[in-house]
C-alpha cells in the first residue's frame, strides 16, 4: 500500500535534485530544466494529497500548474534562445545583468 508518505519522500527527494542542480549549475538550459523538475515535484504533492483526502482538488491544481508551467516554459526557452543567439554561449556567467 502506498500512503502519503511514500508521496511526500519521493517529491522532496526530486526537489532536492532539482533545487541543487539550479543551484551549482552554470547552464542556462541546465539550470531551467531543474526548475521543472522542481515544479514537477510539486505536481506530484498535490496529486498525493488528492489521492490521500480522497478528492480531485489536487489533480486540479496540479492541471494549473502544469498550464502555468507550459507557459513559463515556452517564455523560458525563448528568452534562453535569444540568449544563447546574442551571445554565443549557454553559461550563466555570460548573464552580466541582462546588458546587452
Amino acid at each position: 500500500m502506498i500512503s502519503l508518505g511514500h508521496y511526500l519522500v519521493l517529491a522532496s527527494f526530486i526537489f532536492g535534485i532539482g533545487a541543487i542542480g539550479a543551484l551549482t549549475r552554470k547552464s542556462a538550459i541546465l539550470v531551467f530544466l531543474c526548475i521543472e523538475l522542481m515544479l514537477n515535484s510539486v505536481n506530484l504533492v498535490l496529486l498525493g494529497l488528492g489521492f490521500y483526502m480522497k478528492s480531485l482538488d489536487g489533480a486540479v491544481f496540479a492541471f494549473f500548474v502544469m498550464a502555468v508551467s507550459a507557459a513559463e516554459a515556452a517564455v523560458g526557452v525563448a528568452i534562453i534562445v535569444s540568449f544563447i543567439r546574442r551571445r554565443r554561449t549557454s553559461s550563466l556567467d555570460a548573464a552580466n545583468l541582462l546588458k546587452w
